[in-house]
């Protein structure tokens, strides 16, 4: 294993989406895996492969970048049953961590581009319990929650770490 490559998100609209990551978090679009006005991918075949319910399409795919970190595969669906977005005590994958340099600055920008933010900014725990750290948690506007953070004072590692955590350069 080299990396995380990508996280895949689904969302209500793909084009409303791409503007609050845009406007959010300086997303870029890479490409259209599956452009709107395309093919949808339906079938038995795609529906075994991804785990799909019977009769749910995807109707649009959008790979976008979010500085130099891994990529966003966004999903638009239709004709399956859907759930709300999930909770950070759900099981699976529960929100994208974003590092950021001024934590006030994103936060303000999360709110500007429609989404929301739960109480904070709070300090880090554990480890990562230095001054400056500290994080914050948000929602988009269709739920998915996502989570500020930064580490500027650094991260205290025990002697017996495996590994150190990925860090953006300066």
């Amino acid at each position: 294993m080299r990396a995380i490559d990508h996280a895949g998100v689904t969302v209500p609209d793909i084009e409303e989406a791409t503007r609050f990551l845009e406007s959010a978090f300086g997303a870029v679009i890479v490409y259209a895996v599956l452009p709107k006005d395309g093919p949808d991918q339906a079938g038995e075949g795609p529906e075994a492969e991804l785990g799909r319910t019977s009769g749910t399409r995807i109707v649009h795919m959008r790979l976008l970048r979010i500085g130099d970190g891994a990529s966003l595969e966004l999903f638009q669906m239709a004709d399956g049953e859907q759930r709300d977005a999930v909770r950070l005590q759900d099981f699976g994958l529960t929100h994208i961590g974003l590092y950021v340099d001024d934590i006030d600055e994103a936060s303000a920008a999360i709110k500007a581009a429609g989404g929301e933010l739960l109480k904070g900014p709070h300090p880090l725990a554990g480890v990562e319990d230095r001054p400056g750290n500290a994080g914050i948690y948000g929602r988009s506007p269709w739920g998915m929650l996502i989570e500020l953070i930064t580490y500027p004072g650094g991260i205290d590692y025990t002697d017996d770490a495996a590994a150190i955590r990925w860090t953006p350069r300066p």
